[in-house]
């Protein structure tokens, strides 16, 4: 059976199913765990034998993928008005959020596949600075659906919803000017100039602006042949796919958007960067893997003070087995601070 992204899926006469997001980093990249070769997420409808809505996930997860589960917490739950049971009723998603060891891809199940969630969500990614498809193709776009409102005061939302979400400088949204080969290079020092607005927990609110205005194939007014009318840049449909990331089935890419927002937000006052650690690192691997989730560079100083002043991590007194420079001092999370957190403000830096 061919899927669409926003049609009914194959009528049965359940009401509601669960879905998992399981997250992992490996080699300091934030990876997602997937089935249908990366357009769907585990997930199963709930049925009279399970005990529970965990006890729902989890056994679709072991079925699925055969990837063992970890930490885990309920997500979100919403309905899905675009898919039907056999009586009518539209579905409820119960979603849950994982942290978890990838396993080894022989040991998962041939469905399985983990992707870079950046495969999905391409302008997320800040680690080497703003993605050029932000100010040269989504911010254009999203400025011409603002435009396009029927009042000004409509349009003037769009515009400061547009700033909030992507962090742009109000100098920017002042000119209105989308696209001009006079001032391209002046339009990307501004949106780098204001970096420090860009929040990165806000990658729902991104995905869902992006799905309201059709941008993406999920949406129900998605237009493969929209082109900026002013746009520099000429773009096929195709590339248009490529560059706004890779879809997925049904609602799935928003829960994975909603988890990125969950975990960016949560690593700021709890330590649970180290559910994704392994069991002795580096710093530098820890900053890394901090960095990977919230996709933006931190400071190295910054960082360890701040993990010296709120006592996270102990040495183990080995050190790394480095092939260049010096070896690197070994830690461990400091796991009485578990429950310490619950407490504290164990806050992780943000950026640079």
């Amino acid at each position: 059976m061919t899927l669409s992204y926003s049609h009914a899926h194959q009528q049965g006469s359940g009401t509601t199913e669960v879905v998992a997001v399981l997250i992992a980093i490996t080699d300091h990249t934030a990876r997602v765990l997937t089935v249908d070769q990366g357009k769907l997420l585990p997930n199963g409808p709930l049925m009279p034998l399970h005990r529970s809505l965990q006890a729902g996930v989890r056994q679709w997860v072991e079925e699925q993928t055969q990837q063992p589960l970890g930490y885990l917490e309920q997500l979100y739950t919403f309905v899905d008005t675009n898919r039907r049971n056999i009586d009518g009723h539209a579905l409820v998603y119960v979603s849950y959020l994982g942290l978890v060891q990838e396993t080894q891809t022989q040991e998962l199940q041939s469905q399985a596949l983990w992707r870079d969630w950046y495969d999905y969500f391409p302008w997320e990614n800040h680690l080497d600075g703003v993605p050029s498809i932000i100010m040269d193709f989504i911010v254009p776009a999203l400025l011409e659906w603002a435009n396009t409102a029927e009042d000004g005061v409509t349009q003037q939302r769009r515009r400061q919803r547009i700033r909030l979400c992507w962090g742009l400088s109000e100098r920017f949204l002042a000119r209105e000017v989308l696209t001009n080969e006079n001032t391209d290079n002046k339009v990307t020092a501004d949106i780098e100039d204001e970096s420090s607005e860009w929040v990165a927990e806000h990658a729902l609110l991104r995905y869902e602006m992006l799905y309201e205005t059709g941008l993406i194939p999920e949406a129900p007014n998605y237009l493969p042949s929209y082109e900026p009318s002013n746009s520099a840049t000429n773009r096929s449909p195709t590339n248009w796919t490529k560059m706004m990331g890779v879809p997925m089935y049904y609602d799935h890419r928003r829960v994975i958007a909603t988890a990125i927002s969950r975990l960016r937000a949560k690593i700021e006052y709890r330590p649970l960067i180290f559910g994704l650690m392994p069991e002795v690192f580096t710093l530098l691997q820890l900053q890394q893997s901090v960095e990977a989730l919230s996709g933006v560079r931190l400071h190295k100083q910054n960082f360890r003070r701040l993990l010296d002043s709120q006592n996270l991590v102990m040495e183990t007194g080995q050190s790394s087995s480095a092939q260049r420079g010096r070896p690197a001092k070994l830690y461990r999370f400091r796991h009485d601070i578990e429950l310490q957190s619950l407490l504290m403000d164990s806050k992780l830096p943000k950026r640079k």
